[in-house]
């Protein structure tokens, strides 16, 4: 539980109940530079595809675990018995293209490190290095996709990453602050700003 939780602060809509709350409060849209943070929050987006945003905080920990905290050159090294291994592990999403997914990102993460020094240097470059600060009054006006997280969403394609479509992409840059997406009354917002 959020030891800052006061029900008196406004935040967005959707950060009513945990884990959401604390997860709103501490995480959402904080800039995050770290290339194996940024591959968890790839995984993890690719993995709620068609489920709710709270299932998957609900399985992180599990996540975490059965993905060696995502170290990224260890995943890359997964193999096809790893993988059946995961499809008996109830404590992630059992799907196996999302699962065998997650090995070939890492696979695909280590060359675009190899090319950009890092992923990070990758990824924010997609926003010319810093948050987008957005200026949303409700809910329904935030969009699940942009031109950013269309040309993410091909060049990711194109670099042979699986589950990053532009929706989920989106979603990848607002977990991971390359867009501030909070509504302009939330108190992350200025604070994020």
């Amino acid at each position: 539980m959020n030891p800052h939780v006061d029900s008196t602060i406004l935040r967005c809509p959707w950060a009513s109940t945990e884990p959401n709350l604390s997860y709103h409060d501490l995480e959402w849209g904080v800039p995050v530079h770290q290339d194996q943070r940024l591959f968890e929050f790839l995984t993890l987006e690719g993995a709620q595809a068609g489920l709710s945003w709270q299932t998957i905080l609900n399985k992180r920990e599990n996540y975490r675990r059965a993905f060696l905290d995502f170290d990224v050159a260890k995943v890359a090294r997964f193999t096809a018995a790893r993988i059946e291994k995961l499809m008996l592990d109830p404590g992630i999403v059992r799907n196996r293209l999302k699962i065998e997914s997650t090995v070939t990102n890492a696979k695909a993460l280590l060359r675009v490190q190899k090319e950009f020094a890092s992923f990070d240097a990758y990824i924010w470059s997609f926003v010319d290095g810093r948050p987008r600060i957005n200026l949303w009054e409700t809910f329904k006006s935030v969009p699940a996709k942009t031109t950013q997280s269309d040309a993410l969403s091909a060049d990711l394609k194109r670099r042979d990453f699986r589950f990053v479509g532009t929706t989920i992409c989106y979603a990848f840059m607002q977990a991971t602050g390359l867009v501030n997406d909070h509504l302009v009354d939330c108190f992350r917002y200025e604070q994020l700003k």
